[in-house]
């Protein structure tokens, strides 16, 4: 299921784009799952993970212009498409990195035909999957959404976005680790294993993950765990 973010304040827009969804994905053999925001505040202020963000620019307040700035510069992947009837906006929309852009009334085939794109972006965002196998069954999740893997009293806990609890399973954190390979995950304790994907800050001696948890960085694995921290962030620290 991919999660659709719709930033609109004209109740029966969002409600067209909501139908849209709706009538694709059962065409395609897809689901996702929508929330809508009135607001580009309530958007800048919580947290809304999403694979796709429909944003409105004529927006009380904050712009959805000036909202998509913000978001850019912490997220670069998400796929942004802008929902308006301000066409004009469409070359700056472009400076975002928006992936397309629907003048309203927004019409089915309009949107399908510009969906085809969006669906490219979030299948080559969402990379492998990974299956947890827990007590009250088997588990599928995006490896993107694992945020870390921790030994607890003997079992694994994920710790997944969009779950207010971690997944109990059995298993060796080694196997995990063998599992989901080094290119996104990193092994920076015996008893942690992070997505460096989920990464909120760097610090010496320990990292910060999205949903707030510090993790301490093992003496033993410091300087190599900093080093692949660094090549994945592209940066210096």
């Amino acid at each position: 299921m991919y999660r659709a973010l719709i930033v609109e304040d004209d109740p029966q827009a969002a409600e067209t784009l909501r139908a849209h969804l709706e009538r694709y994905a059962a065409e395609r053999g897809t689901s996702f799952s929508v929330e809508i925001l009135p607001s580009a505040l309530e958007f800048l202020e919580g947290r809304h993970p999403a694979d796709l963000v429909f944003m409105d620019i004529g927006l009380p307040g904050v712009s959805g212009m000036e909202a998509a700035e913000v978001m850019r510069q912490t997220d670069e992947l998400t796929p942004l498409i802008f929902v308006t009837d301000l066409a004009q906006y469409a070359v700056r929309g472009y400076q975002v990195d928006a992936l397309d852009f629907m003048v309203k009334p927004v019409t089915y085939e309009d949107f399908a035909l510009r969906m085809g794109r969006a669906m490219h972006v979030m299948e080559r965002n969402a990379g492998g999957t990974v299956r947890i196998a827990t007590s009250e069954g088997l588990r599928v999740v995006a490896e993107k959404d694992v945020i870390y893997v921790e030994i607890f009293r003997h079992d694994l806990c994920w710790h997944v976005t969009g779950s207010a609890q971690p997944l109990h399973a059995r298993g060796t954190l080694t196997k995990v680790a063998e599992e989901l390979g080094p290119e996104r995950f990193c092994r920076v304790s015996a008893s942690h294993l992070i997505n460096m994907g989920q990464l909120a800050l760097i610090r010496p001696g320990s990292v910060v993950m999205s949903d707030g948890t510090e993790v301490v960085i093992s003496r033993r694995r410091r300087r190599e765990v900093l080093e692949t921290l660094t090549r994945y962030v592209g940066g210096s620290l």
